[in-house]
């Protein structure tokens, strides 16, 4: 049966408002989840999550239960189509489902393990982020009786922090829509979403807005709270007598622009009020450009609240910001949690570890403010901006034409005005669509002037310039800044029409990127706070750091190169937050290379490789430490070229059981006709590489390993253990085979660990491996004797896992 055959099937779409069975590519990197109460011929709550273009169903008879020791019987129903996670309203009574559905909760969810697995096995372990449901949860499917046709599952919240003792205080506490606030009845009597309050004071002026002083990291001390930075347009909303304005950040009435926020501004119950907040696209997820986008097409937008400025006819600026939040807060009781209107969230902790989780989630940075402070219009140090990804706004001053046919120019000439003359900062020629190009066509056509609007001589490479009066004003994201204080790899973004030309400063973003006489070249790549210490311990910094991985780059690109990576990254050094990131993020450098791959679900991702020293050190600038690598090669993913036994002792154990374990896997490879070598890994153990001829796919080369490490593991149970269970690992050697699935990685060889001792994961031979004391005795300062003598690894033979192989591993097994 196709996918959506059954749904479709069921339905009369001529007379159901349902939308229609259409199967969708995944979007971005979040599954949906969404909740809908639906009170058909018997009322229950149907739970959907996306998988594989489709939303996956169940209907929870009795509802969702936040109390672990409650099993909610969940019955699978036919998949959903995506588009089903934003319906809401009745469905006629003769049609199948008949009845009243309203958006429960709706956010995104976490696989713990593979959803495909666990939908073959019956239990799907996952955690959710939605604006009800949050933590821990499991469906686990019931056996179900011969007879029995419907598919029986039980819905159970984990104990966690969201864990609640009462079977019902979910379903209890939230019974009105998630997105529009409506109840059941109000629903099914198809009443307008919100119902406009009275306002009986006069409504606000505009005021002008606060703005956030620019910082290479948030400030330090307790008495700052921390948002995410909004990449979208400011709004200042006036509620009162007279109805609703927006307004732009400079004042101008944008009222019809963001025409959908007026319905929800005026439903909030107050007498007046004066609103900072910030719009952006749909529900949360774009960027600028796709806020102009959005803009353009009357799609969904987004408002962010996050100050009162006035209230019932009271001026609120002169109180603390931490008085204002409590009133913006009372303001909005009673607003839908997934409402076209929000507050913006406060994000509790240490400012230098919420800019990390935001910059992890790919966020645009934060703003911090002092809780103490007024609210003062203009630049303030009151409120301190920290950026994860380089963007600025810039003047146009001019174009360079283009010689492709249709294209009105190649690039746009960039200024900013410092201290009231209007500075060079370079160009940018890619990020336009064809709207772009015809948007901008017009605006710059009637700005052309013959004379260079720079008040120094531009340099040369804008000798074939066509000049313009600077009036526009653009939003470019940039991979850094010049020491000439010119922008490196623009990218453009939109036109901004919230802000003046003459206002236009890029001084602060300049000065962060250029000012540090700590920065250091090393592989071509310029590399940042090159003295900061990443290993108190052994005393190595940011800068010996990428040196090494130039040094090394030669050697460790034979077996790093060209292979989808992951990278430990550890920003401020291993005594702080570390992470994991395996897709590609902004603003890395150009070494760092973009592979998009797909995925098991069918999506595809943008992995992350390398092919050269500025690869290695451009990762290196931006904060990683550890390197670990795929089996197989961009050229041909699908097939492996190495195999990994991961060798990792019990606590308990000392080296010499692991060099042993090493030894007998070698000795059962060379009976299968396999070759290998040896590498300490700068941890506990080794790694016993097998370099593989690309004739088998991922699934042999996982059943291989997996047979392999569990015949050893069933001949010498006091010694070794193929499971990773911790519970069977004491006293013994796990013989990790996990390293050889599609996707999974192992540390590269020539990667430091970010460990105390600053080791390095290091191939040896074999009569090494028999003499070292220690499996972390590689550092730094032994790398430039170890590259003086070949790599260990390539004496190893490639060779393949086919019928011979897989032959020989029968009789192998056999004893």
């Amino acid at each position: 049966m196709r996918p959506l055959e059954a749904y479709e099937s069921k339905r009369d779409f001529k007379a159901t408002p349902e939308p229609r069975a259409e199967l969708v590519e995944a979007g971005g990197d979040r599954l949906s989840f969404v909740v809908q109460k639906h009170d058909a011929s018997r009322l229950h709550y149907d739970f959907r999550l996306e998988w594989a273009g489709v939303l996956l169903s169940w209907a929870v008879t009795k509802g969702p239960s936040g109390d672990p020791a409650q099993k909610r019987l969940s019955v699978r129903t036919e998949d959903h189509p995506v588009s089903y996670g934003t319906f809401e309203g009745t469905i006629p009574e003769a049609q199948y489902g008949g009845g009243t559905v309203m958006l429960w909760d709706n956010g995104w969810w976490e696989p713990l393990h593979d959803p495909e697995e666990g939908l073959k096995k019956g239990k799907l372990h996952f955690r959710l982020h939605g604006a009800r449901m949050k933590g821990g949860w499991a469906l686990v499917r019931m056996r179900g009786k011969k007879s029995e046709k419907r598919e029986n599952w039980l819905l159970i919240k984990e104990r966690d922090e969201f864990a609640s003792r009462s079977a019902d205080a979910l379903i209890n506490k939230y019974r009105t829509s998630v997105t529009t606030g409506r109840a059941m009845q109000a629903i099914k009597s198809n009443r307008a979403a919100l119902a406009p309050a009275r306002h009986d004071k006069p409504r606000p002026r505009f005021r002008k807005v606060q703005l956030a002083t620019l910082q290479d990291s948030p400030p330090k001390g307790e008495n700052w709270q921390h948002e995410a930075k909004f990449d979208g347009y400011r709004c200042v909303i006036a509620v009162g007598k007279g109805g609703v304005r927006l307004y732009s950040r400079n004042g101008k009435d944008w009222t019809d622009r963001f025409g959908v926020l007026c319905e929800p501004a005026a439903a909030l119950k107050c007498a007046s009020a004066l609103i900072d907040a910030e719009v952006i696209a749909g529900d949360g997820g774009g960027d600028f450009s796709t806020l102009q986008k959005a803009l353009k097409a009357g799609d969904p937008l987004t408002c962010y609240a996050f100050d009162c400025l006035a209230l019932d006819g009271k001026d609120l600026t002169g109180q603390p910001l931490s008085e204002r939040r409590k009133a913006l807060e009372s303001l909005f009781e009673g607003q839908p949690e997934r409402g076209p209107l929000r507050l913006s969230p406060v994000i509790e902790g240490n400012g230098d570890a919420v800019l990390r989780a935001i910059c992890a989630a790919g966020g645009e940075g934060i703003i911090s403010k002092r809780a103490d402070a007024p609210y003062r219009s203009g630049r303030s140090k009151s409120w301190i901006k920290s950026k994860c990804i380089r963007r600025a706004e810039f003047v146009v001053a001019g174009w360079s034409p283009s010689d492709k046919s249709g294209r009105p120019f190649a690039s746009l000439i960039l200024g900013s005005y410092e201290d009231g003359a209007l500075v060079y900062r370079g160009r940018v020629g890619t990020g336009f669509d064809n709207s772009d190009l015809d948007d901008l066509k017009t605006a710059l056509e009637p700005l052309a002037r013959k004379t260079t609007p720079f008040d120094q001589e531009p340099p040369s490479e804008a000798n074939d310039a066509r000049w313009i009066t600077p009036k526009i004003v653009i939003e470019v994201a940039y991979a850094e800044f010049t020491g000439e204080g010119r922008i490196r790899h623009g990218v453009y973004q939109g036109i901004r029409e919230d802000k003046e030309a003459d206002k236009v400063s890029a001084n602060s973003e300049a000065k962060i990127e250029t000012a540090s006489g700590d920065d250091k070249q090393i592989a071509d790549v310029r590399v940042s706070s090159s003295s900061r210490v990443v290993y108190p311990q052994a005393n190595l910094t940011k800068g010996e750091v990428a040196e090494h991985y130039a040094r090394v780059a030669d050697r460790m690109l034979v077996q790093t190169g060209e292979r989808p990576l992951a990278l430990l990254r550890c920003p401020d050094g291993i005594s702080d937050d570390c992470f994991f990131q395996k897709h590609a993020g902004k603003g890395f450098p150009d070494g760092v290379k973009s592979l998009p791959v797909k995925e098991k679900d069918g999506d595809v991702a943008s992995y992350m490789y390398v092919t050269s020293a500025q690869g290695l050190v451009g990762a290196a600038q931006m904060g990683a430490l550890e390197f670990h690598i795929w089996g197989s090669r961009r050229d041909r993913i699908e097939r492996p070229d190495r195999m990994v036994f991961d060798l990792d002792p019990d606590e308990a154990l000392g080296f010499d059981a692991v060099k042993r374990a090493a030894l007998e896997v070698r000795a059962g490879l060379d009976q299968c006709g396999l070759d290998a070598a040896p590498m300490v890994t700068g941890g506990k153990g080794v790694h016993v590489i097998v370099p593989l001829r690309r004739i088998a796919e991922w699934d042999t080369v996982k059943f291989f390993a997996k047979t392999f490490a569990t015949v050893l593991a069933e001949r010498q149970p006091e010694q070794y253990t193929a499971t990773m269970s911790k519970a069977k690992r004491k006293g013994k050697v796990f013989i990790d085979w996990l390293r050889n699935e599609r996707g999974a990685t192992a540390v590269a060889p020539y990667s430091l660990r970010a460990r105390s001792g600053a080791a390095i994961a290091t191939p040896v031979t074999w009569d090494e491996l028999s003499a070292l004391e220690q499996p972390d005795g590689f550092h730094v300062s032994d790398m430039e004797e170890r590259l003086s003598t070949p790599c260990p690894l390539e004496s190893a033979t490639p060779r393949g896992i086919g019928v011979d192989a897989v032959d020989a591993l029968e009789k192998w097994s056999a004893g």
